[in-house]
């Protein structure tokens, strides 16, 4: 019998934390970092960052565990506009246990859906995220 895909639940007060970040006021770019808790069998809080860059970001990511990222971005543009793309990235390094990248890999559409968000991207090496990428895949060229 094969294993059946696991998608985990999203846990109540971090549905209650994206809504109010969904929302929020502050102008600097901030983070949270979601884990799966395989016990449980949901998807809760693991870190929250205020004021943080990509390339700060990258480093608080686990070499080799996946994450759930939900990273409000703050954007000037060339003509002095400033907007606030809010991004779900799927960190899912190269090396991970297979169950374990099932796991979040089943459960990644679920949170999207519960985070209400559109732009989603996923990153293989933690290395990669940086500011370009960032840009890159935003479809911010400068």
């Amino acid at each position: 019998m094969s294993e059946s895909l696991v998608v985990c639940d999203v846990a109540e007060d971090l549905v209650e934390k994206l809504r109010k970040f969904r929302f929020r006021k502050e102008t600097n770019n901030a983070a949270i970092i979601m884990k799966i808790d395989k016990d449980k069998q949901l998807v809760v809080l693991d870190e929250e960052h205020e004021g943080i860059s990509p390339d700060e970001l990258k480093d608080e990511l686990p070499e080799r565990q996946p994450r759930f990222i939900v990273y409000s971005y703050k954007y000037q543009h060339e003509d002095g506009r400033v907007s606030y793309p809010l991004c779900f990235i799927f960190s899912s390094p190269v090396g991970c246990k297979p169950e374990q990248q099932m796991m979040y890999a089943g459960s990644k559409n679920k949170l999207v859906q519960t985070a209400e968000l559109t732009k989603v991207f996923e990153i293989r090496n933690t290395e990669d995220l940086t500011e370009e990428w960032l840009r890159e895949k935003l479809g911010f060229f400068h």
